[in-house]
């Protein structure tokens, strides 16, 4: 692949990853989070700034739920140890399992932020919904937890979400990245610190349409696919791209991709867009050379995590894409306190998850300062909607209409693949995407002005 090639698979790998298992220009660089809607207002108050000191009558329970030894641990353990570091940095010193979190050795550890004692209990659900549910219910019923916090599979999530809700406890979903999430299985204990796959694709197409502008689309044919397709379209094609075929759509069980990549091939675009998650890819991406599309033209794909950046990209110096979070991206005080506490404790440098993490803690002490140490559900829910708070990828704004989290992206240059820490790109921009309202229709009137469906509202 020639280095100008794009790769730019959005969910493919780091949605992928996730799910595994008006005709208005997008709003791309806003500098302030946007003004709860008029629709919004009876029933959210403005985002105010917490008290400086908390206090808690009783301690604060959080139940941390990832994939530690599943198909996405490789991703999953990111989230529990930047979870800690932020507790760590709102209180000001390491939790009571010591600076480094250890899983195998402990599942608990209590950190102590002003007045307010917060212990955190992590569960592992290797990723499959049925064990969500026995970590989640135990975590509920047993520990007594007031908060949950998880998980990498957005399936396991959608498992989550309907626990949360049956009984009323707020969870703030990291890093599963599926529209569906705060779109149509939307409830008012769904928040997220993770971007949704509209976000990605917003946030690549402002690259990719700079340096082609025909485009095909390959996709899994379920929900996290044809999702993911739809705002690829939307955002490419109001950035100035052009579609010049149907969206193809391939069963998630197919190891054969010859008559798909045949079709693309024939399709006469500058470059193709891949949604796919799971091991498929690698067939996938192998198909398409022994077709020669590879030849014709260029597969893209936001930029992954750091481990597998070589694997996949080794062909790509030169490239630009956009990506989720790079640790060397942001300007800021905690993201220099991630980097340096990261390097330290745990040897390696922050990876594309690890903000989401450190946000969903952030997140939880902000909420919780919000209500002067209210652990209730209507209060923290009231909290949430509509809180702004700083984080590694900077200020994250909660955005009330349906709970999505607007925040800061990246599109970075490839550099290189070789660097031992991983500091494989130059900067090129950030981005700050907001993407339309996917609340299902019965939901609708919560949208307000927002674009309902996709960018351009219509």
């Amino acid at each position: 692949m020639k280095t100008a090639r794009y790769l730019l698979v959005i969910g493919v790998t780091l949605s992928l990853i996730l799910s595994a298992c008006t005709t208005a220009t997008p709003a791309a660089v806003a500098t302030e989070a946007p003004a709860a809607t008029e629709a919004m207002a009876a029933t959210t108050a403005a985002p105010t700034e917490a008290p400086a000191g908390l206090t808690c009558a009783e301690p604060v329970k959080v139940g941390l739920i990832t994939d530690m030894t599943g198909a996405l641990a490789i991703y999953g353990v990111m989230i529990p140890r930047s979870f800690m570091l932020g507790m760590e940095y709102a209180a000001g010193a390491p939790g009571s399992a010591g600076e480094k979190f250890d899983f195998t050795a402990t599942q608990e550890n209590t950190f102590k932020v002003d007045n307010c004692e917060i212990q955190v209990f992590v569960r592992d659900d290797a990723s499959t919904p049925d064990t969500t549910t026995t970590v989640a219910n135990e975590l509920i019923d047993v520990e007594k937890v007031n908060i949950l916090v998880g998980t990498v599979s957005s399936a396991a999530v959608a498992t989550l979400q309907g626990i949360a809700l049956q009984n009323k406890i707020p969870l703030i979903v990291a890093p599963a990245a599926a529209n569906d999430i705060t779109g149509v299985n939307f409830n008012e204990y769904t928040f997220r610190t993770s971007r949704n796959n509209y976000q990605d694709a917003m946030n690549e197409c402002l690259a990719l349409t700079k340096q082609y502008k025909t485009f095909v689309q390959i996709a899994a044919d379920y929900a996290f696919g044809h999702g993911s397709a739809d705002a690829f379209r939307d955002a490419c094609t109001l950035d100035g791209g052009t579609f010049v075929g149907d969206d193809i759509f391939a069963p998630v069980t197919t190891t054969d991709f010859t008559p798909y990549m045949e079709q693309i091939a024939k399709s006469g675009a500058e470059a193709y867009i891949v949604t796919w998650a799971g091991s498929g890819f690698v067939s996938l991406v192998q198909s398409a050379k022994d077709q020669g599309v590879t030849d014709k033209m260029a597969l893209g794909t936001t930029f992954i995590d750091n481990v597998l950046m070589p694997t996949f990209f080794s062909n790509a110096i030169g490239t630009t894409a956009g990506i989720v979070y790079h640790y060397s991206a942001p300007k800021n005080e905690i993201n220099d306190y991630l980097v340096s506490k990261e390097s330290e404790v745990y040897g390696v440098t922050p990876d594309l998850f690890d903000a989401d993490g450190m946000n969903a803690a952030l997140m939880i002490v902000a909420a919780l300062k919000a209500t002067n140490g209210d652990t209730s559900s209507d209060a923290l829910v009231k909290a949430m909607e509509g809180l702004t708070f700083e984080g590694p990828k900077g200020t994250v704004y909660i955005r009330p209409e349906d709970h999505v989290a607007i925040q800061d992206m990246y599109i970075l240059k490839l550099d290189n693949l070789t660097d031992p820490k991983a500091n494989f790109y130059s900067y090129v921009d950030t981005t700050r995407p907001e993407p339309p309202c996917l609340l299902p229709e019965a939901l609708k009137d919560r949208c307000g002005t927002l674009p309902y469906g996709n960018l351009s509202g219509k």
